[in-house]
């Protein structure tokens, strides 16, 4: 048990842009959302997955929706306390705790918000270790959790429980309002006792947020190694590409952004291209046609000096990247991990291998 106030939540926003992989919102807005609640409000008791009672409800609570919708639509302020009563009120029995879904610029920092103006504790664990687009990708998913009853609300105060025979139909329901909510709402799921949780959720995602965080705050503290090195070590990733975005195809479609990034080559990588396409989240990256990576790892765009992540939503002609692979949770790479969220499904005509051996002998850092 700790307390997660100003300081921390500036770490928390950095680190959980990055394991977003250019997906879950602007950590802009999202970090706005928190401080200005914990600073109205108070800290928030952050507790590890074992320090929650077996038989207490713990709710993820998130925004659905395209995150380029979500940085001009935000949150009314009385959402949170509309998905605490609507799901408190179909239980019979009060929320315990809110935890986060995914790691990402504004859903890493809603639980936060929610905490501190509800007075509840947050749990310091998530269903993905990452960012994923759609709803159903998630580690609960491969442990037979449902997603509903979920509950969804916009800034309006329209509010509805979906009550489904599948996660994909959830989705499915749930995408099709979001859309007609104008492209982004608030959302609980994945409702769970204190015991399913620490079975099947991705724990410690929340301190890995913040360590990340700190580390790209400190890098060019190091007098041994160049950042750029100090960097990859810290992060644990390795090193894709490097170069400045030549050309940028986004569209948003059916509550997503697609798109494509095209880069050329700076520095070692000159005379050399790369793209990267992405469905909110980046899917694959190629160097010279032949791909470097896929998801479920994680490709994460950052500045060449500054090491900040660079969001899908946020990608700029002449801005110069360092493209990064870091490894998934690993039970993403199980054969139901690979079957929600490995390269097929997204459409990518090529077979899941992981990171560490694509990159064998490459530009990775090892």
């Amino acid at each position: 048990m700790r307390k997660i106030g100003v300081k921390e939540i500036e770490d928390i926003a950095l680190g959980a842009a990055l394991l977003g992989a250019g997906g879950g919102g602007d950590p802009y807005i999202g970090k706005l959302v928190a401080l200005g609640a914990v600073k109205e409000c108070g800290e928030v008791t952050l507790l590890s997955p074992d320090e929650v009672p077996n038989d207490e409800l713990v709710i993820p609570i998130a925004m659905m929706g395209a995150p380029t919708v979500l940085a001009e639509k935000g949150i009314g302020g009385k959402e949170y306390q509309t998905l605490f009563e609507m799901v408190s009120r179909f239980f019979g029995k009060k929320i315990y705790a809110f935890m986060p879904i995914e790691a990402g610029g504004v859903n890493s920092m809603l639980p936060i918000a929610a905490c501190a103006r509800l007075g509840l504790p947050m749990v310091d664990a998530d269903g993905m270790g990452r960012a994923f687009p759609e709803l159903q990708m998630v580690t609960f998913t491969i442990g037979g959790m449902s997603a509903s009853p979920m509950a969804l609300t916009d800034e309006k105060g329209n509010s509805v429980i979906f009550e489904t025979v599948t996660n994909h139909w959830t989705e499915e329901l749930a995408r099709a309002v979001t859309m007609s909510c104008g492209g982004a709402v608030s959302v609980s799921l994945y409702p769970m006792t204190g015991a399913q949780m620490k079975q099947y959720a991705v724990r410690d995602i929340v301190t890995r947020s913040q360590r990340l965080g700190e580390a790209i705050r400190l890098v060019r503290n190091s007098s041994e190694k160049s950042p750029e090195a100090h960097f990859l070590e810290l992060a644990e990733g390795y090193k894709l590409f490097k170069g400045k975005i030549a050309d940028v195809l986004r569209e948003t479609r059916g509550g997503f952004n697609f798109g494509r990034v095209v880069l050329i080559g700076i520095g070692e990588c000159k005379g050399k291209s790369a793209s990267i396409e992405f469905q909110n989240e980046n899917l694959t990256a190629a160097v010279e046609g032949e791909i470097v990576a896929t998801t479920p790892d994680l490709i994460c765009l950052v500045d060449t000096e500054t090491f900040v992540p660079v969001t899908t939503d946020a990608l700029k002609y002449g801005k110069r990247v360092l493209v990064v692979g870091l490894k998934c949770f690993e039970l993403w790479r199980s054969q139901e991990g690979l079957a929600l969220v490995g390269p097929r499904y997204f459409g990518c005509d090529t077979d899941y291998i992981p990171l560490e051996k694509r990159c064998k002998g490459g530009l990775a850092h090892v």
